[in-house]
């Protein structure tokens, strides 16, 4: 029996070690095809005159930023795309005299509000260009459907339906679940609206929880019904009418009698209507160019010596990031901090525009952070600008800045901070468990799960988080120029919107990225300079390397779709938040 265990561990030895290296060989012959293959994706492109069709596929969610995945073409895959290259891609298509017009093909896409806001402004300037916009779903989500009210057609398949709603924000408690289990959770907070740790406290939202959360997506929501009514040149009562009535599920036709669509067709309907208007023959395939070749085209201008740097801070910000091949998500850490040490020394770069899209998190990475975005404005202006959610920590990194730029929807502010203990002595009772504990000193044990804080423990973690909401306050205070109070009346765990925060000075502008860098070019005087986009995702052979060897992981992950993976991540983001948290009290869904 020694002899077959000794010869299975060699032999799974030998077949780990052998498929390590034929992936490294794998690895280093797609990375010379890449070479080949991937210099054509990557240069500049001029689109043929036959392509006149600027075709945007939108499915799934959208983020500010995607690290391109030079395999992706080679295995078959579609290249995800992200804010920055739509909004990319649409000027590039404006500025080209080929292109006559927008084929905005929307499927199941969701986003946030704030990131659809940029987009249709960019689709709206294409349109003033003389060029049109024609859109087509075969069903409409709420924020596919308000993107597509900007174009001059707005087309849906016969049996579609159009997803117009409203707003709704639920809120799923643990208490219960927890008590049963014999677990209860010690919450050291500041902020009554810091409603973050109000799942494991109680089983409703509390009365300052409630209140925000309906004014914020009551802010939200009225902001979408306006911007539909102006495009779609109807009033916003019908807009509430065709919500409230569940016209949603009732006839397609509908859609048309309320003005939200102006006809019901199939897409190869919709595609001729197109190639109509640009003299293309119908029923033969639709000549279009896409985003990913689009973003490439040739830009009009030159190049020029002074540059602006646009650094993307999108996603919880940690002190170290889980492992990519776990969660889909994206992470800030420490790395950010170290991209704007450079930066600050870079002669070349004249202003910083730091694009913040993040719910917060760990407080000590968001101290760090700002201390780096301090240092960077004695040096040279700075101009954030916040995407879909820049709150509590996300806040916390954006209020050193010069100014601050938000759109009407951003969700910001959520000045607050707390921390958790869990309490399993109950747990402990219910399996018969026992712990006996030898220490060297009063406090060495503290945080042990298997009994209750004593009241000298809590006294020490209250007054810890205490003193972090007050640097808290005195980072914002010093930032925006006003005073802890001023700041503390506004603060106390509360979420804006960017039209609030404005309204409260948490916030100078309403824009989006285009005039975050408008403004970072007034600030610093300069009037010719060229964008360069400053990146600080991992390497991509690294996280492949990462992932083969972590193949029995990323074989789990990759199972996880819908609400299995939402508890998976919220599982895995339990396991690994470490100390105080700065972050907004609720995990923001797409629009």
């Amino acid at each position: 029996m020694k002899e077959f265990f000794k010869m299975m561990f060699a032999s799974a030895l030998g077949v780990f070690v052998a498929s390590t290296l034929l992936t490294v060989v794998s690895i280093v012959l797609a990375g010379m095809m890449f070479v080949s293959l991937g210099s054509g994706i990557k240069s500049t492109y001029t689109p043929n005159p036959g392509e006149c069709i600027f075709r945007i596929s939108l499915s799934g969610i959208l983020y500010d930023t995607v690290e391109e995945n030079p395999f992706a073409a080679l295995l078959g895959s579609d290249e995800a795309l992200s804010l920055r290259d739509i909004l990319t891609a649409i000027q590039r298509a404006e500025e080209q005299p080929f292109i006559k017009g927008i084929y905005l093909d929307v499927g199941m896409f969701s986003a946030g509000t704030s990131s659809i806001d940029a987009i249709r402004r960019a689709l709206v300037r294409f349109r003033q260009s003389g060029k049109f916009v024609v859109a087509y779903a075969d069903n409409y989500t709420q924020g596919g459907y308000y993107l597509a009210s900007v174009a001059d057609r707005v087309y849906m398949n016969p049996q579609g339906v159009l997803g117009l709603t409203g707003l709704a924000s639920q809120t799923l408690f643990y208490k219960g679940l927890m008590e049963k289990a014999g677990i209860r959770m010690n919450v050291f907070k500041v902020g009554t609206y810091k409603g973050a740790v109000e799942p494991f406290t109680g089983d409703k939202l509390s009365d300052a929880n409630r209140e925000q959360i309906t004014s914020y997506i009551g802010g939200i929501w009225s902001h979408v019904v306006q911007g539909i009514a102006e495009s779609r040149k109807i009033t916003e009562e019908e807009i509430h009418a065709f919500a409230d009535g569940g016209y949603f599920f009732a006839d397609p036709s509908n859609a048309v009698e309320y003005g939200l669509v102006d006809e019901l067709k199939y897409r190869s309907e919709a595609e001729d209507a197109v190639k109509e208007m640009v003299g293309q023959e119908k029923g033969a395939r639709m000549k279009t160019v896409g985003v990913s070749r689009m973003k490439h085209a040739k830009k009009v201008g030159r190049k020029y010596h002074n540059r602006i740097a646009v650094v993307y801070a999108e996603g919880e910000i940690v002190q170290s990031a889980p492992s990519s091949v776990f969660l889909r998500e994206k992470y800030i850490t420490e790395k950010l901090g170290d991209e704007l040490k450079k930066l600050k020394s870079d002669e070349n770069v004249k202003a910083v525009v730091l694009r913040v899209n993040s719910p917060g998190g760990s407080a000590y990475t968001s101290d760090q952070i700002w201390k780096q975005v301090a240092e960077l404005k004695k040096e040279k202006p700075v101009v954030v600008s916040m995407g879909n959610v820049a709150a509590s920590g996300g806040y916390y990194i954006s209020c050193a800045a010069t100014k601050i730029v938000a759109e009407a929807n951003t969700l910001t502010g959520s000045i607050g901070v707390f921390g958790m203990f869990p309490d399993a002595s109950g747990l402990f009772d219910k399996l018969a468990l026992t712990a006996d504990v030898v220490k060297t000193n009063s406090y060495a044990d503290l945080g042990d799960m298997s009994r209750p804080m004593t009241n000298d423990e809590k006294a020490l973690v209250q007054g810890y988080v205490e003193r972090c909401y007050d640097t808290f306050l005195t980072r914002c205070a010093e930032g925006r120029n006003m005073s802890k109070e001023e700041i503390d009346a506004i603060g106390q765990g509360r979420v804006w919107t960017g039209k609030q925060a404005m309204d409260r000075g948490l916030v100078d502008e309403l824009g989006g990225l285009d005039r975050a860098v408008e403004l970072a070019a007034e600030v610093a005087d300069i009037y010719n300079y060229t964008l360069i986009d400053v990146s600080t995702a991992e390497n991509f052979f690294k996280e492949l390397m990462e992932d083969r060897l972590d193949g029995l992981k990323l074989s789990v992950a990759r199972e996880l779709t819908g609400e299995d993976y939402e508890y998976f991540r919220t599982l895995q983001q339990i396991r690994t938040t470490y100390g105080i948290q700065a972050r907004i009290p609720f995990d923001m869904k797409p629009f």
